[in-house]
């Protein structure tokens, strides 16, 4: 299955798998740097959908990218929003990294988050447009912290 028939194939079974539960809507579908991204339009289910901690989300996640696996399928990469929960998230996660990084710049202190990985990806992300300091992940699973930092300049070599 190449990339268009994932795309088309991870569309129409996530639309399946929603009227499964009874919510009929056209789930809008694009592909960005081999990741399908597969938006649901606001219903009166969006907090059933989303779920705890958008726990649902990530489950509808992966049952789409597992049933892409399953077909050989060029891409098996998902991101399924709903109502834009996602990309509000990363808009209220983008504005408090700025202040983590205007912290780490001041008081030159590094500082250690616990957040998801979807979290972490947009700090890495926003840090990339920041000089002085530099962000990394550290740990297994659960465990697994974000870590922001001041550069540390290089000893001069002779």
């Amino acid at each position: 299955m190449d990339k268009d028939e994932s795309v088309r194939f991870a569309t129409k079974y996530l639309e399946d798998l929603l009227s499964f539960f009874g919510i009929n809507v056209a789930v809008d579908s694009t592909l960005e740097d081999d990741v399908i991204q597969l938006s649901v339009p606001s219903t009166s289910m969006n907090s059933l959908l989303i779920g705890r901690n958008a726990d649902n989300l990530r489950a509808l996640q992966f049952i789409v990218s597992q049933s892409l696996a399953a077909r050989n399928a060029e891409i098996t990469r998902v991101n399924v929003d709903v109502a834009d929960y996602k990309r509000q998230r990363a808009d209220r996660i983008a504005e408090k990294a700025e202040g983590w990084i205007k912290k780490v710049r001041e008081t030159g202190e590094p500082m250690r988050l616990d957040l998801s990985p979807a979290d972490r990806r947009v700090v890495h992300k926003l840090a990339e447009d920041y000089s002085g300091i530099t962000t990394h992940s550290e740990g297994e699973g659960r465990e697994r912290q974000l870590i922001i930092e001041p550069v540390t300049e290089a000893e001069p070599t002779e």
